[in-house]
């Protein structure tokens, strides 16, 4: 592709995922459609129109496939199959049959790093320490005093290895221990995993977002993992150790190159990686000669300070680690992170949706973030998450409350009680109530997604730092003549950004609504608190590029 692309043939082709936004959808909380309290494919299905007026290009399905639920899906018994709490694998033809006539990518999720203790592999390799299959996890002797083999905490609090009384020996699980960990040093489970790869993309899936990829490959003499001197009590016990061997080995590169160069077997498909890790590690995921994951997932802006200093630092640094030809990503939330609005406020969600929408590099937003869903209080007795029952305070249930549609019973989610509850604001925080306020968090949304096709500097352009001084946060996206100025206030109180004197400016879109086609004002543009403008350069406005909002 050459430099001067158009987003809309970069969203027909081979780098789709360059110039697009990503929507993620959490199934059991998008849509029900049968009745139970639990979304499903169906429900995705019926709302795919919704999607394509959104105007966001792939949506990210978090697990489908058959599975106990211990972890909600991340417990995987058969990878090839659909399960039946969300429909069928006819249901699932049918999603992406129709995803793709809206002109939609389907990226499903992919949890190679364990599989559920219900799988048919992982039943057989307990069966006996002779069994084929035994290798296939990562099972070992107890240590001299007759615990675990060695020291590593799971993820989810508590040991990481479980007795098997049968055979004898502990296995390991990263996570709960309904999740023992696959032993991907092993070619046959390398070569298993790929063909489930397979197996979705001849289904026609566009790419793979990979469940925790970092821990796919563990140190082979499986040794200790060094205490953590920085370890404050409260943190998660995961935080007590450094995972120096249980996680981020450098034989992880060949895994995910072997992925890569299947997801190459097929046309324009995309590798997501899960990655909670520094920078400078971070970026090593796009491998060598970015033969690893395409968009290694950045999810920086989930733990820097909401401070217009921080993130200012945050962007310098990710663009000076990305390698040459490295795409950049940027994602301010997940079904494991609080929401964006529980942690800046609702004011402030709005400026991060401008941030997210406007910097260089491929966005995630995840679903109902477009209409302002915050902290969502969970009763006691609706507690869902096995991690709030292992270590209270860390559940993710607040992040997985249904979708809020409409006004009404159960917001339109289902016609029953949900599986979680929904929103105390939810007869006036929907998508009915939202999509015709030309001020709603929606409409935002929906506004800066269309400039980013408008306008090639927001979804491919070129990234230049202005300035950064107390509150505000200044930069530009440029692309041949396109030049956009976007000015953010992190603060509450009113305040002016200035703009060069040589060209006109005016506002292409304002956070708060309204103000389009206003120029500056001696040389200035008043910022109100919590604030964010777009601004276009007059000059490049007249070049044939004026911004198209939708009504």
């Amino acid at each position: 592709m050459t430099e001067d692309t158009t987003p809309e043939r970069l969203l027909a082709g081979e780098l789709w995922w360059k110039a697009g936004v990503v929507y993620q959808v959490y199934p059991r909380s998008f849509q029900d459609t049968n009745g139970d309290g639990v979304g499903d494919l169906r429900g995705v299905t019926a709302r795919l129109d919704y999607l394509a007026w959104l105007g966001v290009d792939a949506l990210w399905l978090s697990p489908v496939c058959r599975s106990p639920m211990a972890d909600y899906g991340y417990d995987v018994s058969d990878y090839c199959d659909i399960d039946p709490l969300f429909g069928t694998l006819a249901d699932f033809d049918a999603l992406v049959a129709d995803a793709h006539r809206r002109r939609l990518r389907v990226i499903m999720d992919f949890v190679p790093n364990h599989t559920s203790e219900e799988h048919s592999w992982f039943r057989e390799s307990r069966s006996s320490r002779d069994n084929p299959k035994r290798d296939w996890y990562i099972w070992r002797d107890a240590a001299p005093d007759g615990g675990p083999p060695n020291n590593w905490i799971s993820n989810f609090g508590g040991p990481a290895w479980t007795l098997d009384p049968a055979t004898g020996q502990y296995y390991y699980h990263a996570f709960l221990r309904e999740q023992p960990d696959l032993n991907w040093r092993n070619p046959q489970v390398r070569a298993a995993m790929l063909d489930v790869l397979r197996f979705w993309l001849d289904r026609g899936v566009d790419g793979f977002r990979v469940d925790v990829i970092w821990h796919l490959m563990k140190d082979e003499a499986l040794r200790d993992n060094p205490v953590n001197p920085d370890y404050v009590p409260g943190e998660p016990e995961i935080n007590s150790l450094v995972q120096l061997h249980s996680a981020d080995q450098p034989e992880v590169m060949q895994v995910i190159a072997e992925m890569r160069a299947v997801l190459e077997e097929y046309d324009a498909r995309v590798l997501i990686g899960e990655i909670y890790l520094p920078l400078e590690r971070l970026v090593a995921y796009y491998g060598v000669d970015l033969s690893g994951a395409h968009l290694p997932f950045n999810f920086q802006l989930i733990q820097t300070p909401w401070r217009a200093e921080a993130v200012a630092r945050l962007i310098a640094e990710y663009e000076a680690a990305l390698p040459a030809g490295g795409w950049p990503n940027w994602v301010l939330g997940n079904h494991d992170q609080p929401r964006i609005a529980a942690r800046v406020g609702d004011a402030q969600a709005r400026v991060a949706a401008v941030l997210l929408l406007t910097l260089r590099g491929t966005p995630t937003l995840y679903y109902g973030d477009e209409i302002g869903l915050s902290r969502v209080p969970i009763p006691p007795e609706r507690v869902r998450d096995p991690w709030e029952h292992n270590e209270p305070g860390r559940g993710r249930d607040p992040e997985r409350t249904p979708m809020q549609w409409a006004p009404g019973p159960h917001a339109g989610f289902s016609t029953v009680e949900p599986w979680l509850p929904v929103d105390p604001q939810a007869q006036t925080r929907n998508v009915e109530c939202l999509r015709d306020d030309a001020t709603s968090m929606l409409t935002l949304h929906r506004r800066l997604i269309a400039l980013r096709r408008d306008h090639p500097a927001l979804s491919i352009g070129a990234y230049r730092a202005v300035s950064v001084s107390r509150d505000v946060l200044v930069y530009e996206r440029l692309h041949g003549a396109d030049v956009i100025r976007v000015a953010l206030n992190f603060g509450h109180e009113a305040c002016y950004t200035e703009v060069p004197s040589d060209s006109g400016w005016e506002v292409l879109l304002s956070s708060a609504g309204g103000r389009r086609g206003e120029g500056p004002q001696e040389g200035c543009f008043a910022l109100a608190g919590d604030e964010a403008l777009v601004l276009i350069r007059r000059a490049s406005a007249a070049n044939g590029r004026p911004g198209h909002l939708p009504a």
